[in-house]
């Protein structure tokens, strides 16, 4: 999970606008029916996807913005209140922006330092074929409950996954959906995550008790994700079981390979758990990175460039590839460095610039008002909430706001059903937290295509944590199962 905001830096009243003429319903959906005809036009009809260059997505997100600021104008909302919530969204992912470009430098550095072929070569070694993808869900499960970050979690043990799982043919696709399922489920559940302290604070019930109840659709979703994880391990063809003598061989012809390299991960995770903040520990995990590689691995660093202090630095800023024996390893031991995050840095500005004019226009609050109206009964109160969070996931493009805007304007609402407020909190992380992940352009999806190095399409059908969440919430709702009713006064 990315660097989050308190609970007491995002406020409800972040989304209101001027008083200008009030937009109706057609005229809220115009923008996202533009967003996602573009979106689905180049998914499905272009071939390459970049009938708009290599930012094809980018664009879509601001010409969406400027269709949704022509609307704005319309209805008499001024382009500085516009611009103003822009600047405020932007403002709020700075850190994980930041965070994005040391993840950059540390892949890099964590490769020419040995850290990353380190825990392919030794995982190779424990992790087999018919228990990888639930081994996966478990491992990042515990770091992200230790943690409480699913973005640290993907950057660390995520990444060090991805590549065993490239090095035993497994595919990518499913890897990622593994790592993602176990991370966002270990988001969930932990008192450090920030959504999880932020999903109580709207509903109106305390942390402690929100996990509690939330473990009664949370874990038996994680259950059923491990063992049709175990289902697939168990059926996949492989071609690991006969390449991991060559491809440790060919590890170890090419690093120093020695378990002291894993002395650079612990020490980001003890910080972590310390709880220093995620730009000092990544920043820190970089240096130490750096140090390592000067130590163990001079004979790469020379190889790279007649400098070991350039072949570090170029790590960090450019791509880097480190040749060897297996043409296997070789796409495996590469690393774009601060430059890889670019293109992903750019779409979660481009999302921000479409979720601020959004929410500028009063359309967010319009098209949530609208699933309101729709919430008559019990099941349609639970079901109007799981779809207003994945709409704002979609149309917002980021998670706080999906559980803010819900959160405040339903929380009325269950109270006078006389529902117990953890019901709402549940939901909204059952329906906002975990969908985040699912949507390319939002800041989750973004983050974790970008860090793992696998699309959002490539991982989604393997994310099943992720959005088998909502579908369990709503079974329970309908069928009445420990829904807590609030206590007669």
């Amino acid at each position: 999970m990315q660097h989050k905001k308190n609970p007491s830096e995002i406020e409800i009243e972040d989304q209101k606008t001027i008083k200008s003429k009030e937009l109706n319903i057609k005229e809220a959906l115009v923008p996202v029916i533009v967003l996602i005809a573009m979106l689905a036009y180049n998914i499905f009809f272009v071939k390459d996807q970049e009938w708009l260059g290599a930012y094809t997505n980018q664009f879509i997100l601001l010409i969406a913005g400027g269709i949704a600021a022509l609307i704005g104008f319309f209805n008499k909302v001024t382009l500085k209140s516009m611009l103003f919530e822009i600047y405020k969204n932007i403002k709020s992912v700075f850190i994980p922006i930041m965070i994005l470009f040391l993840v950059g430098a540390l892949a890099g550095t964590w490769l020419v330092s040995g850290v990353i072929p380190a825990m392919v070569y030794y995982g190779l070694q424990v992790l087999s074929p018919t228990i990888f993808l639930p081994a996966c869900v478990l491992i990042a499960a515990i770091i992200s409950i230790a943690t409480g970050s699913s973005w640290t979690t993907s950057a660390t043990v995520g990444i060090a996954l991805i590549g065993i799982g490239e090095a035993l043919g497994i595919s990518l696709g499913m890897v990622a959906g593994a790592v993602i399922s176990g991370a966002y489920f270990g988001d969930k559940m932990s008192p450090l995550s920030d959504t999880t302290n932020l999903a109580p604070a709207m509903a109106g019930t305390d942390i402690f008790t929100h996990i509690r109840y939330m473990a009664i659709t949370t874990v038996p979703t994680i259950i059923i994700t491990l063992i049709i994880f175990t289902i697939i391990s168990l059926t996949i063809e492989t071609t690991g079981n006969t390449d991991v003598s060559d491809l440790l061989n060919s590890i170890d012809q090419t690093f120093n390979i020695t378990p002291w390299l894993f002395l650079v991960p612990l020490a980001v995770i003890a910080l972590i758990l310390a709880k220093t903040k995620p730009l000092i520990a990544l920043g820190i995990g970089v240096l130490l990175a750096a140090i390592f590689a000067m130590v163990f691995q001079p004979e790469i660093l020379s190889s790279l460039s007649s400098s070991s202090i350039n072949a570090l630095l170029n790590s960090i800023f450019v791509d880097t590839e480190i040749i060897t024996s297996n043409d296997k390893l070789n796409e495996l031991f590469s690393a774009g460095g601060i430059k890889g995050m670019l293109w992903t840095i750019f779409l979660i500005i481009c999302a921000m610039v479409f979720g601020g004019t959004m929410g500028a226009i009063g359309a967010l609050a319009r098209i949530t008002r609208a699933l309101l109206s729709l919430a008559t009964t019990v099941f349609g109160l639970f079901a109007s909430t799981v779809f207003s969070c994945i709409g704002l996931n979609i149309i917002a493009s980021d998670q706080y706001l999906a559980i803010v805007i819900p959160g405040k304007m339903f929380k009325e609402a269950f109270e006078d059903k006389g529902l117990a407020p953890e019901n709402l909190s549940r939901t909204l992380e059952d329906g906002g937290t975990v969908t985040s992940v699912l949507i390319p352009w939002n800041t989750c999806g973004a983050y974790q295509s970008g860090v793992l190095g696998v699309g959002v399409d490539e991982y989604f059908a393997y994310a099943i944590f992720n959005w088998l969440s909502p579908f369990t919430t709503l079974l329970f709702a309908a069928f009445r199962i420990k829904i807590k009713m609030l206590k007669a006064i």
